[in-house]
């Protein structure tokens, strides 16, 4: 069966005060649209339509290239958002998969089952359904004697005794597409002035034919997001199933209920992840890595075999057997070599440290290269931006010793096996062997080469 899935996301989302639409809110790094997205795609094997309000235009940067949009320039209703679509679809498939992106639980195998219900059902739509004590807003689902679906009642119009019905509209449906673009046109307007998808479904059983029904057995699944508070709700289910995901694949957390792992997050097996600890955005952890406490990963990599403690990685490459921290920070561009040991307090900016090379704490290097097994003394320097705004590069050569205090005025080259004294202030290059002291540093002594 051909099924072409549609995602609502016009809605402003007022409850959510804010001047940011519903849709473009974040959860687990990643706005709502994006997750219904996914899930819409990988049940439907093919892109989403999306129709969006007139102030989401930047939505359009945030999804595949090949999702295609519809703007619903009034709001209506959801029966009317839906209808927007009709010119990209009315005749071109033979099933619709509507969804809603202030769903973002829901799972693309839920999904899947609402499709190929529907593709076995006589009748006209297939709806999502859940079983849940606390309504949260949704509309009931009405069913008659023997159990058929009659209609789904908006919270805001049932009866007392409709009130008490537990089975829940999931607001996700699978429709036959002959049937639904004229019934949707039909559809009448409710006390608030709106086309509501919802009363399709009484219209459908109505006709007589069968308006079959999945109900999820994941209450959590079903969760709306029509507040900040839904929103936390929401986000600490996701991150108990990312981090589950996981634990089952090998790696330890040491307390789930403190460890945020973005869903672009790889770890390998035997990662050991301790408390207070943030993975975020794309991020890949080697086998056998400790990571935290109290430590921020930030789309960037690290090797087997390295420790990272109490600090800030953004843009970081570690290869293996590093040791960061504690309070260190790399920011975008920071790439160390095998071995490398970064002490505490420092700070790495757009540069390479290549094997084996010691940074002792509370050291600063950015646009620089620092040669295999050079040793960074404590309080060091590179000077890399000038007074004209110019970033300047350092070059350390392999098994140069940089000592305490040193202050590397970029542009400068240590040569390999050269020495600076500590406290030195480096205006000009140091040739390889050589031993400089001062400030400004001046050689004192010609020495072979150390290399």
């Amino acid at each position: 069966m051909h099924c072409e899935p549609v995602i609502l996301a016009a809605g402003l989302g007022t409850r959510m005060r804010s001047s940011t639409p519903k849709a473009l809110h974040r959860l687990a790094g990643r706005e709502l649209v994006r997750w219904a997205e996914a899930a819409a795609r990988r049940a439907a094997d093919r892109p989403p339509i999306v129709v969006i309000g007139p102030e989401m235009e930047s939505a359009r940067g945030l999804l595949s290239g090949d999702v295609r949009f519809v703007v619903q320039t009034e709001r209506r209703g959801t029966g009317h958002a839906l209808l927007q679509a009709a010119p990209l679809l009315k005749g071109q498939c033979d099933a619709i998969l509507v969804t809603t992106s202030d769903m973002p639980l829901l799972s693309s195998p839920t999904l899947r089952t609402l499709i190929e219900t529907q593709a076995s059902n006589s009748g006209p739509l297939t709806l999502l359904s859940v079983l849940a004590a606390d309504a949260r807003g949704f509309g009931r689902v009405v069913r008659d004697s023997a159990g058929r679906v009659t209609a789904v009642i908006e919270e805001t119009e049932a009866r007392p005794e409709q009130l008490a019905i537990r089975e829940l509209n999931a607001g996700a449906y699978c429709f036959r597409s002959d049937w639904l673009w004229d019934r949707l046109a039909k559809l009448p307007i409710s006390s608030r002035g709106e086309y509501l998808l919802t009363d399709i479904v009484a219209a459908a059983a109505e006709q007589g034919g069968s308006v079959a029904a999945v109900t999820t057995p994941d209450a959590e699944e079903a969760i709306g997001i029509n507040t900040r508070e839904h929103l936390a709700e929401a986000e600490g289910i996701l991150r108990r199933r990312i981090n589950r995901t996981w634990m089952l694949a090998g790696v330890t957390i040491e307390d789930p209920s403190t460890t945020y792992i973005a869903p672009e997050v790889h770890l390998e097996a035997d990662t050991l992840v301790l408390p207070n600890s943030r993975l975020e955005g794309v991020t890949r952890i080697g086998g056998g890595s400790v990571v935290g406490p109290n430590t921020i990963v930030r789309d960037s990599t690290i090797g087997e075999r390295c420790r990272v403690e109490a600090s800030v990685l953004e843009g970081a490459e570690l290869a293996e057997e590093v040791h960061v921290g504690p309070f260190a920070h790399l920011r975008p561009g920071a790439r160390l070599g095998r071995g490398v040991h970064m002490g505490n307090f420092g700070e790495v900016k757009n540069s390479t440290l290549e094997a084996g090379v010691k940074m002792g704490h509370f050291s600063y290097v950015g646009d620089a290269v620092v040669g295999a097994e050079a040793n960074i003394g404590a309080g060091t320097i590179t000077c890399n931006f000038d007074r004209e705004g110019h970033k300047n590069r350092t070059e350390i050569g392999p098994g140069a010793f940089i000592g305490s205090d040193s202050l590397l005025v970029a542009p400068v080259r240590v040569g390999r096996g050269a020495v600076t004294g500590a406290g030195s202030v480096v205006t000009r290059d140091v040739p390889d062997g050589g031993l400089v002291v001062g400030m400004p540093a001046r050689a004192v002594q010609a020495k072979g080469n150390r290399g």
